[in-house]
């Protein structure tokens, strides 16, 4: 018999997209052999979705239930669509899920997100769908454990099924008073305890679902021990201490078939492992072009694509961007976000047109071309739960820069040269000289040791970072949880 499996996310891809989260409830269903298991995906069907896939969707059924007090008849409607081979379920209520972005206000995120965790519970009779598990992703699912062992418990479908809680990113909580909480929840009065949902005197929908599920993952092995810990537990290290027998970090992945420089239709030169030595660098060259930046081959390019918030390390940025833009070296940025950083890029960029070019976007076509341009890929993140870019970019052979920290200390082994191992460069203080020092070191290596550049780029690109492994490992942790 299959073991059933139910994703529960804000965003997937290819549906919605803002973060990495997507990608994870995108891909990874897609990973698991059909023959042994069920998995599929429940989001909200918000009316952004694009209109090749709000077209295809099927209606399945509507009904009305009560959340709270403040929601006390809410329309559920049902939707349905396959996909690669994956069932995905859409939660519609115009009221929720309306406008040109999935999230917006701070309290109608709230909102919504309190209706959807119940929703999602509610529709899975009229689905015919008893899933063994519930994996929650991020706080806009927290709500699902707690209603799971509160409000449905005493229901025989809901008995034996069990959730898992998944922070991709703990900084995001969902906080809100506690009397509108339980207008909009309909959750009882005992629930909003310091063991359970309060949180320095509001309600906290991420502290209910660690609380309640079954078992916590995040999403790297370092990260899972630096949420335990007051720097990085935003206010839950208490919590995840208590619960550590049943936390884990489970390390991202990425699609290689999505990033593959051999295949990749954004390339001028696609090029694999065994050739990137002579064709890498006419990637660098084209996009030189198109950046208006000076067209020279044996110039430095250190790229970065990102948010553009403090959690980033753009700060440390700040402080030597003109001691990392030599004659040798162009520095190419990709993002949006705060606005004193998109005006910080945008100075310098004037300042040094011919060694600095931001462009405060995001295109996913301009993003695949600077992972096979650049030389180098910086990531000074203050916290990094698992990043994705680093990933990538070692695909691309572009060489990580990093911060110890997060996925990032797990999946960027910095360089020993003596050794002849690692695939990047990483520093540990959050400290901008010391980032500025190993940047300098990669350039002497990059200038000075071109053969060992070419090895580090190698070893990077012969990393298998799939789902692959990320996979056997959830196998392992769904099975363990159910008793199969």
């Amino acid at each position: 018999m299959k073991k059933k499996i139910l994703f529960a996310a804000s965003e997937c891809v290819p549906f919605m997209k803002t973060g990495g989260l997507a990608d994870v409830a995108g891909a990874l269903p897609k990973e698991f052999d059909p023959k042994k298991w069920d998995i599929r995906v429940v989001m909200p069907c918000y009316s952004c979705i694009s209109e090749e896939y709000l077209k295809k969707m099927k209606y399945v059924t509507h009904f009305h239930t009560s959340v709270g007090g403040l929601l006390p008849k809410e329309y559920v409607g049902i939707m349905t669509l396959e996909l690669d081979g994956i069932t995905y379920y859409f939660i519609d209520n115009k009221s929720m899920f309306g406008g040109m972005k999935p999230y917006g206000d701070p309290y109608g995120d709230i909102r919504k997100f309190c209706y959807f965790s119940k929703a999602v519970l509610s529709i899975l009779p009229s689905v015919d769908f008893k899933p063994d598990i519930i994996h929650c992703h991020d706080w806009q699912t927290g709500l699902i454990p707690v209603y799971l062992k509160t409000e449905f418990a005493g229901s025989d479908f809901y008995k034996d099924i069990k959730s898992i809680m998944t922070i991709h990113n703990l900084r995001f909580q969902g906080i809100w008073d506690i009397e509108t909480m339980k207008g909009l929840t309909g959750l009882p009065d005992e629930l909003f305890t310091a063991d359970k949902l309060e949180f320095n005197g509001d309600a906290n929908m991420l502290k209910g679902g660690i609380a309640y599920a079954d078992y916590v993952t995040t999403v790297s092995e370092t990260y899972a021990e630096e949420i335990k810990t007051w720097e990085y537990g935003e206010g839950l290290d208490g919590l995840l201490r208590a619960r550590e027998d049943t936390v884990c970090g489970i390390l991202n992945g990425i699609d290689y078939k999505e990033y593959d420089p051999m295949t990749d239709s954004y390339l001028v030169s696609p090029y694999s492992v065994e050739d990137f030595r002579k064709k890498k660098w006419k990637n660098k060259t084209k996009l030189q072009e198109e950046l208006s930046l000076p067209v020279d081959k044996s110039k430095y390019m250190i790229g970065m694509i990102t948010r553009l918030t403090d959690q980033k390390g753009l700060d440390l940025i700040q402080y030597v961007i003109d001691y990392m833009t030599d004659e040798k070296t162009q520095f190419v940025v990709i993002g949006t976000g705060d606005p004193r950083y998109e005006d910080m890029f945008r100075y310098h960029e004037s300042l040094q047109s011919e060694r600095i070019c931001a462009k405060i976007t995001y295109s996913d076509e301009l993003a695949h071309k600077l992972y096979a341009a650049s030389d180098a890929f910086l990531m000074p993140s203050r916290f990094e739960p698992c990043g994705l870019s680093q990933l990538i970019a070692l695909r691309y052979g572009s060489v990580p820069i990093v911060r110890e920290t997060g996925g990032l200390k797990d999946t960027v082994e910095p360089l020993n040269e003596y050794e002849n191992t690692g695939n990047g460069f990483s520093f540990g203080p959050y400290d901008a000289r010391d980032m500025l020092k190993i940047i300098n070191y990669s350039k002497e290596i990059y200038f000075g040791k071109k053969a060992m550049w070419n090895k580090i780029a190698e070893r990077g690109m012969r990393c298998d970072y799939s789902w692959h492994t990320s996979r056997e490992k959830y196998e392992a942790l769904y099975s363990r949880l159910i008793g199969k």
